[in-house]
């Protein structure tokens, strides 16, 4: 199968999700659930935290930036087109606006300047008949989460068919596939030790059999256990050879966007190694490779301590 290409921009630049393109990071800070001081700001009105959040995740590698305004008994739809205002006056990475609030998505969108991400819409009848026609009207781009009024099955199949209709439905509203990434959950491992086995099947199944991209929450797959930042890390780098293309996540977080970028290497989205080798600098391994004509040959020849 060619490449799924999910396009994505900000008024002057766009981002491609995609098997060939590097993984792409979703930075998750612009959101004050958990944040007290950061809700009690937005409630008033003050983006400070919210600028400086975008700023620190772009410098760390994010590739969009989630922005989220769910606060009890404020007004979300106004507090989510002013922080999304307030984002792109500071930096040009497209946006994914989400809410679980329609009205809230709507006024995010009226405000974004270029094609956002919408996040998001289940196979929740309901949810599929406010959402889909929004995403139609302002041409952007949505996430598809896998559960629907029966809540979120374990069963992976389930889930497949979940995505399967979502994706079914959003070209019924003239969406193509392309701008349906699909968010296939994934569970706790330490609740679900099928989990990771699971999702990847899950992940290669919508890439070859429903030709759409994915994404997740990172997070989600380490809940309840400790040293979370290693497993998620080494979950990232599998769930990438199984065909993962982007996650919501903390770019802050060195061991996991480490992990991306070696998984860019090994994926072939990173040519050449130059975003690694920029990162980390010359090799200090004492390893010298030699690469043949065509790049057909190789050797690799470890200095002595002497040399």
């Amino acid at each position: 199968m060619s490449e799924i290409r999910t396009e994505i921009s900000s008024g002057t630049k766009t981002v491609v999700i995609g098997s060939e393109h590097p993984f792409c990071v979703i930075g998750e800070r612009i959101n004050p659930t958990g944040r007290k001081v950061l809700a009690a700001e937005m409630k008033e009105h003050d983006y400070s935290t919210v600028e400086r959040d975008a700023l620190a995740q772009v410098s760390a590698g994010a590739t969009i930036l989630d922005v989220n305004a769910g606060i009890p008994l404020a007004d979300e739809p106004l507090i989510l087109a002013e922080a999304v205002k307030a984002v792109q006056a500071v930096t040009d990475v497209p946006l994914s606006i989400d809410s679980s609030v329609v009205e809230a998505l709507d006024s995010g969108l009226d405000a974004y300047d270029g094609k956002a991400l919408l996040n998001s819409v289940t196979g929740e009848e309901e949810r599929l008949e406010l959402v889909l026609p929004m995403v139609k009207k302002h041409g952007c781009a949505v996430i598809g989460i896998s559960n629907d009024e029966t809540g979120i099955s374990e069963d992976p199949e389930v889930r497949f068919a979940v995505a399967k209709k979502i994706v079914e439905r959003a070209l019924d509203y003239g969406i193509p596939r392309e701008d349906v990434v699909i968010d296939p959950l994934v569970m706790p491992i330490g609740a679900l030790s099928g989990a990771g086995r699971g999702v990847f099947r899950l992940v290669r199944r919508l890439h070859d059999e429903l030709g759409v991209n994915t994404s997740c929450g990172a997070s989600n797959i380490s809940f309840g256990l400790p040293e979370r930042h290693h497993l998620n890390a080494a979950f990232l780098t599998m769930a990438m050879g199984c065909g993962m293309t982007s996650a919501i996540m903390n770019p802050l977080r060195n061991e996991e966007m480490t992990a991306i970028m070696a998984g860019n290497v090994m994926m072939n989205t990173d040519k050449n190694c130059r975003t690694w080798i920029k990162r980390f600098g010359a090799q200090k391994s004492g390893e010298v490779v030699s690469i043949g004509r065509g790049g057909r040959e190789g050797r690799v020849r470890r200095r002595s301590r002497g040399e």
